[in-house]
Parts: structure tokens; sequence; C-alpha cells
């Protein structure tokens, strides 16, 4: 067996179930969790209908690379999202569908880690555990970058030195955050990007919540955008990564791209051929529909607008949260241990939520997750605001 097994820590919501196993919460109370980044709100209808009219494709095999027409449709997406020049984005060259981008941001650090070199994947904490996991079974040794309110909940590059960067062949970068909605700006992201230059180490921008944010007049920046803002349009170095999970409210379709870098994805594609994960036919049309179309996002957003005020006018009063520059978390901070905060939530309001240490490591003396918990607002808004009235008792309580 991979001897690298060993080193993978038990998923977050894996501690969670060990958590609440020997509690019993108030019968009387129905269960809320907010403890999933898992969307709730209704799925496109038109998506639904495009993927059911194109079953028909289930004879043929897909490609690896995916359909032309779904390719144009990322790039003509990414082109008026990001402001991109018309001409810089390649169809061809330049982006890869995927399923999803768990399995290609965990992908990825197998394709361009070198792991002879003694490499270190950057990445930041609290986390999403894939880019971990990744780093650990490429060979490398995950460096976590703590994100503390000190910075704004964002990394401290700043802070590390160079003999890390010297060591570094992949940066992952969260922005917006997971699990706490910090974004990091356009000064930040040019400093990222003469890094890498200096230090020649890929950055692997997982951008899969950009759509979700609170002003319309304000949408976060992305990687892509401000690498031809100065003029970088071969993207050297510079890979995304974006979904239709959190946009459009499809987890179960698996659709996702990675864009990019084009040397850096001809032998990302290589390792997708012999990977062997190519979407389906059917998803792909599908999804050809859904980046084609804003209006469901547009209405996506207000939902989560509403969610946020109500939620946000029970527990500012309460407990140290406030509004994120973008995702669908409330990172709040605990009076009490997060663990014992949300074991007791559970055991006296049936209500899930998970605890912030079990998204962040030890690292540099301090675990920068302990004594927060995140809260998916994903549920629907009369559920969200009766389990922050919950929070708001268990909280009184104490």
């Amino acid at each position: 067996m991979n001897q690298d097994l060993k080193k993978l820590q038990p998923y977050p919501f894996e501690k969670l179930a060990r958590l609440k196993a020997e509690l019993t919460p108030p019968a009387e109370l129905a269960h809320i969790a907010l403890s999933i980044g898992e969307p709730k709100h209704a799925a496109p209808r038109f998506v639904a209908e495009e993927l059911l009219s194109h079953l028909h494709g289930l004879s043929s095999y897909p490609t690896t690379r995916g359909l032309p027409a779904l390719r144009q449709s990322i790039v003509d997406w990414l082109n008026r999202r990001f402001q991109l020049p018309a001409d810089s984005l390649d169809p061809e060259q330049h982006v890869i569908p995927v399923n999803g981008t768990r399995e290609a941001l965990f992908a990825f650090a197998q394709a361009v880690v070198n792991r002879n070199d003694q490499p270190l994947v950057l990445m930041p904490n609290p986390f999403y555990q894939i880019y971990e996991g990744a780093a650990l079974l490429a060979g490398a040794e995950p460096y976590y970058l703590n994100c503390s309110p000190e910075n704004n909940y964002l990394p401290d590059f700043d802070a590390v030195p160079d003999d890390a960067w010297q060591c570094c062949q992949l940066l992952y970068l969260c922005s917006p955050g997971n699990p706490t909605g910090a974004v990091i700006d356009r000064p930040t992201l040019k400093k990222i990007i003469a890094l890498a230059d200096k230090f020649d180490f890929i950055i692997a921008a997982d951008e899969c919540y950009s759509e979700i944010y609170p002003d319309e007049a304000r949408p976060p920046v992305g990687l892509l955008q401000v690498a031809a803002e100065i003029g970088r349009t071969d993207y050297k170095n510079c890979v995304v990564f974006h979904s239709l999970s959190k946009r459009s409210n499809l987890p179960g379709m698996r659709s996702g791209f990675v864009a990019g870098d084009a040397e850096v994805l001809k032998k990302f594609l290589l390792y997708r051929t012999y990977h062997g994960c190519a979407m389906p036919p059917y998803h792909q049309q599908a999804s050809i529909k859904a980046w084609n179309d804003e209006q469901h996002v547009l209405n996506n957003r207000d939902l989560y607008r509403q969610k946020f005020a109500a939620v946000l006018e029970i527990l500012s009063g309460v407990m140290e949260v406030q509004q994120p520059n973008a995702s669908f978390y409330l990172w709040a901070k605990t009076p009490i241990d997060d663990a014992e905060f949300a074991q007791r939530l559970y055991a006296e309001q049936n209500v899930t939520v998970l605890p912030g240490s079990y998204l962040s490591r030890e690292a540099h003396g301090i675990n920068p997750g302990a004594n927060h918990i995140r809260m998916a607002l994903v549920a629907p808004v009369d559920e969200c605001v009766e389990a922050a009235k919950r929070i708001k008792k268990l909280i009184a309580s104490l």
C-alpha cells in the first residue's frame, strides 16, 4: 500500500460524527444542519432539461479535453466575468473541463509536484482539506499559512521565509476563502505572481465561491484577471479552478473547469488522460447552458443576501461574527472551545455546525481555527433564522 496514506488525517465530518455520536438532541426540535457547504437552493430547471435531452449521448465515450462548445462557453464566461482580453484565452490550450473542483484540485498536485526535490506545497490555514491530502499523496510537505483575525483572515505572505519559498512548488490559494469568506485583493495577487516568478512555483487558485458575494458592484477579483491587468496574458504559473456547484446550485452534476497557463495544462491533460476522468457528454451539454446564463446566478445571490441579513441581525449582538466578503459561510468566534460549543449546540438545540479547529492545523505556534465555528447558510431562510435563534439561546445559557 501507498505509505503516504498513513499521513492523511480524518476528514472534518468524520470528526464531527464522533463528536455527536453519544449525544441525543431534544426530540421536539427539528434538526438544522449548518455544517456542510452543500447548496440547497433549487437547481436551474433549464439545466436539468438540457441534461435529460442529451441522455442519448450515453452510447459515446467522452473525451478528456471535453466538447469544443463547452470549452468555448467557459472561455466566454471567463472573459465576461473577469474582463479578460478577448483573444488571451484559447479554448484549445487554456481550458480543461473537470468533474468538479474537488477532484481537479487533488489531481493537480499529483501532476505538477516533483517529489524528488523535497517539495513544499503552501496552503491557507484553515483550509479545504483536499489541499493537504493532495500535497501528502504527491510526496510533498504541507506548509500552512495561518489566516488570523489580525490579518483579516488572509494568509500573511510576507511572513513566509525565503527558504520556504525556495522549496515551494505549488501554492494553493482559496479566494473567496473557505471557511472565512475572505477575498485576496489585487495588490496581494500581484505580489504572489511576482513571488511565483522569483521562486518558480505554480499558483493554483481555488475560486469556486467567486460568484456568491453581497455587493453587485464589487465582485471578487480573480487571479487571471490580475494577471491580464499586468500584461501577463500568457498566464504563466497561474491556474484557476471554478465550479458550477456553488454558482449554479449543481453540486450533484460534478462540473467545473481548470484554466490558465497552457504549458501547465498540457501536462495536466496528459495526466488526466491516464487518470480516466472525462465528464459525461450530457453533463457537458447541460454545463454549456449553465455557463451561458447569469440570471439564475443573480437570483442565487439574492437568496443568500436575505439569509445573511436575517441571521446577522440575530447574532451580531451576541457573538463576534460579520458579513464575509464572499461565500455562503459565517466564520464566527465562540465564547468557549469550538468543539465544546458545537457539541453543546447539537445536544441542547439540535443544530449542527463545524468546529473551526477541525478545518485547521497547529502551525507556527497556533491553531488559527480554534475558538471559531463555520456555519454554512445553505438551508432555507426560515431554517437559518431558527438556527440563529437557537445559537443565541445557547450563548445566553453559557
